[in-house]
């Protein structure tokens, strides 16, 4: 394992060292839960290289219908699983598989309503037991809460009380009085206004939601996508994705 890791990330450097020999334009695909990190990547690596980066938001129930249609696209940002599925598909390029990221989860309420003391387990515990409704989406950071709550034992007497928010950040529903406390990824809760940040899971309770990138098997710009994945792990860069609460993961 460590010597692919080191053959992958030999391979990157040289894409990185080859990227200023000629301008191209790359496209990245991300989703709601690691678009932050690229957006804030994204420009430093146009800066540094000299190619143009057009990042484009894909929510997650779209995903798949855009990479099956071939559309022009040359990194994707998903789970590292869900990359490892489409390079068996062919859709991925085989060895481009590069983890870069994870987030934290976190708690939302409503801009200027009173904030729960979820500091700890048992606090944390009391929040969610006195809310009027909580809120959460399908995948991603929503495992984790689903994970929490079956954890603590309250899952059942909080079913009547649980909305699921999909293609759009959960602390909309809360800025917008529908739910009273939401769970989301800590960089998604964050940029919502209207909705005030809570803050993270107690410790014993936190866990992070998975990112990595591959190059696309329709990229015509190959050396330059693993250009943007050389520079999306570089130490130099973890900076970039902590702007937006993120935090480098390097899980290969």
């Amino acid at each position: 394992m460590r010597l692919r890791t080191w053959m992958l990330s030999l391979s990157l450097l040289t894409a990185w060292g080859m990227c200023s020999l000629q301008a191209a334009e790359i496209t990245i695909l991300a989703g709601m839960g690691n678009v932050s990190g690229i957006n804030d990547l994204a420009p430093a690596f146009e800066r540094a290289s000299g190619h143009k980066v057009v990042v484009r938001f894909v929510p997650t129930a779209d995903l798949a219908g855009v990479i099956n249609s071939n559309a022009p696209a040359d990194v994707l940002t998903a789970g590292p699983q869900a990359i490892d599925d489409l390079i068996a598909k062919g859709k991925v390029v085989a060895g481009t598989h590069v983890d870069f990221g994870k987030a934290g989860v976190g708690v939302s309420v409503k801009a200027g309503a009173p904030k729960p003391d979820i500091g700890s387990v048992e606090a944390f515990k009391r929040a969610m037991l006195n809310s009027k409704s909580i809120g959460y989406s399908n995948g991603g950071s929503g495992n984790v809460a689903a994970k929490v709550m079956e954890k603590l034992g309250i899952a059942g007497e909080l079913k009547a009380r649980t909305k699921f928010v999909n293609g759009r950040p959960v602390a909309e529903a809360v800025a917008n009085g529908e739910i009273e406390l939401g769970i989301q990824q800590i960089n998604v809760l964050l940029p919502v206004p209207g909705a005030d940040y809570v803050g993270p899971l107690p410790g014993e309770l936190q866990d992070y939601v998975l990112f990595s990138l591959g190059v696309m098997a329709v990229s015509k710009q190959q050396d330059v996508a693993k250009a943007f994945q050389a520079f999306a792990i570089a130490p130099e860069n973890a900076a970039l994705l902590r702007k937006s609460s993120m935090e480098p993961w390097r899980g290969r």
